[in-house]
């Protein structure tokens, strides 16, 4: 199962309309157990992060009126992007010792890159939601 990053739009009557993702776009926010291992991972957590990870516990729903400050937090993140996959190939490695998982065959650079481009697509979907004065939902 993947976590997936959706816009929506407040409706006038109430509550939200989820809008579909357009055909060049991906919403693809990475895989469920990321919630924990990366989002809302002691790395992340130590940055000051404030949205990402309330993913450990929860879907994370980002009100329009946030959308600029979840976009710093994106930009916070990519510039710590090497921290994160120190931490996720420590993870594996870990998993692997103790028998819960196999380990990693991903380098350091393929874990960068994976944050990397759910970021993108993050990032992708705050910036049409700005457009829309609308939010994000990542679940």
């Amino acid at each position: 199962m993947s976590l997936s990053v959706d816009v929506y739009v407040p409706r006038a009557e109430g509550g939200i309309e989820v809008l579909d993702v357009p055909p060049e776009s991906s919403d693809v926010a990475g895989w469920e157990r990321w919630r924990t291992e990366v989002w809302g991972s002691e790395p992340v957590r130590s940055l000051g992060a404030r949205f990402f990870p309330r993913l450990a516990t929860e879907d994370l729903t980002v009100a329009p009126d946030e959308m600029s400050d979840f976009l710093a937090e994106c930009d916070l993140l990519r510039t710590h992007l090497s921290r994160i996959a120190d931490h996720m190939m420590a993870q594996a490695a870990t998993e692997a010792e103790a028998g819960t998982g196999a380990a990693s065959r991903k380098s350091h650079a393929e874990h960068a890159d994976d944050v990397s481009r759910r970021l993108d697509n993050i990032v992708n979907a705050a910036r049409r939601a700005l457009g829309l004065r609308g939010g994000v939902i990542i679940w």
